[in-house]
């Protein structure tokens, strides 16, 4: 009988049949007409039945012990049997978990290691009480029996990969006792990338979705199933140790490690990865054209390779600091002696630090460096200036964006890892100022550092507690010339003076200061010598270098920085703020800092900022830093008194329009803007109904409200109000008329007729002139002219609102309405205007102007307020004086050709339209149906956001990726831009939502 044949007499289950890749097995997936699936289970013909016994015995107590795990489930025959024999094998059922293989699924985030971390200890708990015989079978992959591929090493040819093999399992041999030692429980035994599967949210999200082939389970301590486990998590990752320890985290989470496992857990791994490669070298000889067997070969070797001078105590050290553990029994011990010790050292600078202040080069608190890439030396003298009589205390675990070299072994990239926290403590005070020892110490380290190190000086000094255990600490930005009388060896005395701090030039441009930092083990920094840690490494570089307070005889807090509770932020926000206050991404970003294009977080981490349009010139630009603070000195008030600045704001401003528009009102906002836009139509024609586009936003207060399909034709919005008419969005994209702008103009001529059929007349038609919400529309050529010509003839005015595309954004044209060829009636405009600043304009003719002139006046507190018209002037002329126009046309066409170019590469991107650096990315399950691919853009957000780069998504859909970053935007930027969200568009999500 045949497989399909055999499944239907002993299941009563229809369908096709598909085989799956397998080792020794044959397994197919079965998938029924009503689309369910099973795996069919067909056993080499030698199969022992107590295998299969084990097996399905081991899938039904998982069910009944833990039903959440997302492991098959065992079918059961109409007979009620586990497993039947026909066609001389030994053929069974399971149901077909969802997912991709671990292996080829990307991509590999740390959240996904730790669920596997995680699902690996609920497996053990859930195996703990299963019990079989066959589980103590000889089994070549149990751990505990690894010696086999000492005995087997002869069969790698090459003496180099030999003798990397060789070294992996004589490291397990000499642990095996303390193995065997362990308590012993049933495990899976074989976790590896291709017995898992992986799924992810459309929020980015990734998990274990399953867990597959029990065929090597078997009795080990537990352990043996997290090195097994890692073995292969790790394979071909950049950064093995911090993989392995997120990993670790997961298990530990759920059923804590004792430091004995996390000791084995090392060379374990190690030894899996050493057995799989002499397996696959004997399987080679005996099938060498199956490429399962060697499916794994390359990359372990790799990792073998990369870690075969790794430290094995370094590692369990790393590993205990990752389970909450002390860093070390001796680690420990030393820090309550140091504790104990506190305000019994000899004073380092030889002065009390009781009351020295505290000075801050926090991210959150500190200025400097403007430009977080590049510390100028003015800046750097600037660093917490001294005099003669006072110290100053620099904090422990301060993030700081003071250092700008990427973190060690990263890449030079504006989003490259920075290493931005403080390891020690810094006192500042003169050059020339004697450094004492605070206890006494051996020199092990006199280093003369040069650039880029900027340490200048350093010694290391060794110490020794009563009861024998070792410390050292290390001091920085010494005066070289200080140091020609140390030598390693020599021993120093408690109070003797043995460095001088050094000038300027050795302290990287700043003011003199001593770093100085406690190392409980020199091993983790020897050779780097690294005095600050990037922001991902912090739980491992302050088990090493704990806060060196008790040596100053100053309490921790004192010298400690405290970071932001970004916890508790939010918690506050939830309990005072709205629901719909939303913020942005599913793990909120708290950003204290901008450069340009550029954001930094609380932790220093730098952020690609490709979607803000508001900072119009770029975050934090030291130009409207010095036009704010100058005026701020002066005075601010509003227009009910005469000030040249709001003159000469307008001059400028009106400058840049045509000549019909002479007229400024200033606001403080684009909504607050609109809803003056709305009362100047309304009076000008003395009727009330509008046009507006479908899917289109004007702001939030209750006039823009209403002339906001975005908003009212919202599931939970109020709907359109009965003096608004909405037209098709001009779509060349989605909409029925394609690229036709006279079809879709003609939209508007029914829209006037419905009001004239309600008797009523036309006040207006209201536009972004390139839809934005409505996904980063641009219109077909002629639209507008259209538009304003039937809307003019039927008495209404035109408003054109340039909140996101005017002052240059464009990159060939200052105004969008300007490439439509149009002159509107009423131009709005909103924050980008004041670059941040709350500021917002309405010009208009003098003929509208004159109209609202009705005898009630009009008064914005802070329109046109002295500081508001200051800032907006200087922006227009950072506009023009640094080019940021045709920056915008420049980058804006790069960006755009090498979006297209992704296009041409991933199917789920359906379009890409825009101009300058106003760009929109439509995203398509299908090109054909042009089916809107939701879920894929909201996973592009997430998934972009984590890797550091901020988008928005817009459209009726929310399928259109809004790219609208500051126009300082350079080629830096968008090529990392370009390089990750090709990376992302490549992932595993991405691909599933392509039909």
């Amino acid at each position: 009988m045949s497989w399909s044949d055999l499944l239907a007499h002993h299941y009563h289950i229809h369908g096709t049949l598909t085989p799956l890749p397998g080792e020794y097995d044959l397994n197919l997936l079965v998938t029924t007409d009503n689309a369910t699936q099973y795996v069919l289970k067909v056993m080499r013909p030698d199969c022992d039945p107590a295998l299969v016994e084990l097996q399905c015995a081991a899938l039904e107590h998982i069910a009944t012990v833990a039903p959440d795990l997302p492991v098959p489930r065992l079918v059961r025959t109409h007979t009620g049997a586990a497993y039947v024999a026909a066609n001389d094998r030994l053929i069974w059922l399971i149901t077909a978990l969802p997912g991709e293989v671990y292996a080829t699924f990307r991509p590999h985030t740390a959240a996904l290691r730790t669920d596997l971390g995680r699902r690996a200890a609920q497996l053990d708990q859930a195996l703990m009480t299963f019990t079989h015989p066959a589980l103590s079978r000889p089994l070549k992959w149990n751990l505990l029996q690894a010696e086999w591929a000492l005995d087997q090493i002869a069969v790698i040819v090459d003496p180099d990969r030999r003798q990397l093999a060789a070294a992996a399992l004589h490291d397990y041999v000499g642990v095996k006792s303390t193995l065997c030692a362990l308590p012993h429980t049933a495990i899976h035994n074989d976790l590896n990338d291709y017995n898992l599967l992986v799924s992810a949210s459309p929020k980015g999200v990734v998990s274990i979705s399953g867990i597959l082939d029990f065929g090597d389970l078997c009795s080990a301590p537990r352990i043996c199933e997290l090195a097994i486990a890692a073995a292969y998590a790790l394979l071909d990752q950049p950064d093995p140790l911090r993989c392995l320890s997120d990993l670790v985290k997961g298990y530990h989470a759920v059923w804590p490690l004792t430091i004995t496992e996390l000791d084995l857990l090392w060379p374990l791994l190690r030894a899996r990865l050493a057995v799989s490669v002499v397996n696959s070298a004997l399987m080679q000889q005996q099938r060498p054209d199956d490429p399962y067997i060697t499916i794994s070969e390359a990359p372990a070797w790799r990792l073998l390779a990369a870690t075969a001078t790794t430290d094995p105590e370094l590692v369990a050290a790393r590993l205990r600091v990752s389970c909450g553990m002390p860093f070390s029994p001796a680690a420990t011990r030393v820090q309550s002696w140091l504790a104990a010790a506190r305000g019994h050292f000899a004073p380092v600078l030889g002065c009390d630090l009781t009351n020295a202040p505290v000075v801050s080069l926090a991210v959150a608190e500190q200025p400097l460096p403007q430009d977080p890439f590049a510390l100028t030396a003015a800046e750097a003298r600037r660093l917490c200036e001294t005099t003669p009589a006072t110290v100053q205390i620099g904090r422990y675990a301060e993030p700081r964006l003071i250092y700008t070299e990427p973190a060690f072994f990263t890449a030079n990239h504006p989003l490259a890892e920075r290493r931005t926290v403080h390891l020690g403590v810094d006192l500042f005070a003169p050059s020339g100022t004697p450094v004492y020892a605070p206890l006494p110490g051996m020199v092990v380290a006199v280093e003369r550092f040069t650039a880029p190190l900027d340490f200048g000086g350093m010694v290391v000094l060794e110490h020794q507690t009563p009861n024998g255990d070792h410390f050292y600490t290390l001091y920085g930005h010494l005066d070289p010339n200080s140091l020609d009388h140390l030598h390693v060896g020599e021993s120093i005395a408690a109070g003797q003076p043995f460095a001088a701090l050094g000038d300027a030039a050795t302290n990287g441009g700043w003011q003199p200061h001593l770093h100085l930092q406690l190392i409980l083990d020199l091993r983790a920094l020897e050779g780097h010598w690294p005095g600050v840690a990037a922001p991902d490494e912090w739980e491992w570089w302050q088990a090493v270098c704990p806060n060196p307070a008790p040596l100053l005889n100053l309490a921790d807090e004192q010298v400690a920085y405290q970071p932001i509770d970004t916890t508790g932020l939010l918690q506050e926000r939830r309990r005072h703020f709205a629901g719909n206050l939303r913020l942005s991404y599913a793990m909120p970003c708290t950003l204290v800092r901008g450069w340009r294009h550029y954001l930094f977080d609380d932790w220093g981490n730098t952020y690609l900022d490709a979607y803000n349009n508001v900072p119009h010139v770029g975050h934090a630009h030291p130009r409207l830093q010095a036009v704010a603070a100058h005026q701020l000195r002066m005075i601010n008030t509003n227009t009910r008194y005469l000030h040249p600045a709001q003159i000469a704001f307008a001059h400028e401003l009106l400058a840049k329009l045509p000549p019909p528009l002479s007229v400024c009102f200033f606001v403080n906002s684009g909504s607050e803007a609109n809803e003056l836009a709305l009362r100047l139509a309304r009076t000008f024609t003395g009727a009330r109904d509008m046009i507006t586009i479908d899917h289109g936003y004007h702001g939030h207060t209750t006039g823009a409200i209403d002339i906001s399909a975005y908003k009212f034709n919202h599931p939970a919005g109020s709907g359109k109000p009965d003096w608004v008419e909405v037209v098709m969005a001009p779509d060349p994209y989605r909409g029925p008329y394609g690229a036709d702008g006279e079809r879709y103009a003609a939209e508007v001529d029914r829209a006037i007729e419905r009001i004239a059929a309600r008797g009523r007349r036309l006040a207006g038609f209201i536009a972004e002139t390139f839809p934005s919400v409505a996904g980063q529309i641009i219109p077909p050529p002629g639209y507008l002219a259209a538009v304003y010509r039937r809307v003019r003839a039927a008495g209404g005015v035109c408003i054109a609102d340039e909140v996101q595309t005017g002052l240059g954004r464009l990159g060939t044209h200052y105004w969008a309405f300007t490439t439509q060829d149009v002159i509107p009636d009423i131009v709005v405009l909103g924050k980008p205007l004041g670059n941040g600043h709350p500021i917002g304009a309405v010009i208009t003719t003098a003929e509208i102007a004159q109209a609202f002139d009705n005898g009630i006046e009009f008064f914005s507190t802070f329109g046109g307020s002295t500081l508001s018209c200051a800032v907006g002037r200087e922006v227009l002329r950072i506009i023009d004086e640094e080019g940021l126009m045709a920056n915008a046309a420049h980058i804006g066409n790069d960006l755009l050709a090498g979006l297209r170019e992704l296009q041409q590469r991933h199917p789920v991107i359906g379009d890409v339209r825009g101009m300058g650096l106003f760009i929109g990315v439509e995203l398509v399950s299908n090109r054909t149906t042009r089916a809107p691919a939701t879920t894929a853009a909201s996973y592009i957000k997430e998934r972009l956001r984590a890797e550091r780069i901020l988008i928005g998504t817009e459209g009726p859909y929310d399928n259109v990726l809004k790219i609208r970053p500051p126009l300082t935007f350079d080629r830096a930027a968008f090529t990392v831009l370009l390089e990750r969200l090709d990376t992302v568009l490549a992932e595993s999500f991405i691909a599933r939502v392509v039909e």
